[in-house]
């Protein structure tokens, strides 16, 4: 079966909710939102192995792409990834070419990389039931790295022009820290820099996408041509939901602010 979620982000603006609740129930709530795909964040919130099984369970019957970022780019969690499933990875924190190379050969099936062979066993391939699974695996994979760091703006295009990296996602957050702007993922220069590196993703034929909970910034990513969107995150959702509500009856004259990621 094709990629549909790598052959859509090809053509237009995918849209997605962060998922941090690390919850089966909450995400097929959220896969039923109208949403393109779908984000298992594994590297900050207190997903496993099994909750993302489950997860990817959960949404399954819905037209809603799951993407599944690891908290590494350890190739033994990435095989374990693979087997469930899990056939759009983002990957955090990548710095280098040789690193996004490591990191393709990881995805791939031998003699164009190292992942190892257990279809007969594996959810992806339904258990030996599926008997092109091998032979179209390596092509179904979508893999995006995650810019994040002003080491890995420096080595931007050369990750990004690594074959096997379909797009590119730009971490605001950690990438203030980085540039001396910690808990500032707005600041105009850290905007600029992702503007500016988003140009040099494209110019190489390849996607790129962002996180943000502010409509203003996803608004001005997507007219400089983001092709993938997570545009916000369950946690925060519920948690401004709660508090606004709270505040409502308690404290009905006060007006509170919504916190961004």
């Amino acid at each position: 079966m094709k990629n549909s979620f790598k052959q859509k982000v090809a053509q237009a603006p995918q849209f997605g909710l962060w998922l941090a609740l690390a919850d089966h129930y909450s995400a097929e709530i959220s896969a039923g939102a109208g949403f393109d795909f779908l984000l298992l964040d594994g590297e900050h919130s207190p997903i496993d192995l099994r909750t993302i099984l489950g997860q990817l369970q959960a949404i399954a019957a819905y037209d809603v792409a799951p993407v599944v970022r690891p908290p590494t780019d350890d190739p033994v969690l990435i095989k374990q990834l693979l087997d469930i499933g899990a056939n759009n990875l983002l990957i955090p924190m990548v710095e280098t070419a040789e690193q996004a190379r490591t990191i393709v050969a990881s995805t791939r099936y031998p003699p164009l990389g190292f992942r190892g062979v257990g279809s007969g066993i594996a959810r992806a391939a339904r258990w030996g039931n599926d008997p092109e699974y091998m032979q179209t695996a390596n092509d179904n994979i979508c893999l995006i790295l995650q810019i994040e760091s002003v080491a890995g703006l420096a080595n931007l295009e050369a990750i990004a022009a690594t074959d096997g990296v379909d797009g590119i996602f730009f971490g605001a957050v950690d990438l203030s820290a980085s540039m001396g702007l910690l808990g500032q993922p707005n600041h105009p220069d850290v905007i600029e820099a992702i503007d500016t590196a988003m140009g040099k993703v494209q110019a190489c034929g390849k996607f790129a996408g962002f996180l943000s909970a502010d409509d203003a910034i996803s608004r001005h990513f997507l007219a400089n041509g983001a092709n993938f969107a997570a545009v916000g995150v369950d946690a925060l959702l519920l948690s401004n939901a709660a508090r606004a509500l709270a505040h409502g009856f308690k404290q009905p004259d006060t007006v509170i602010e919504t916190r961004g990621y």
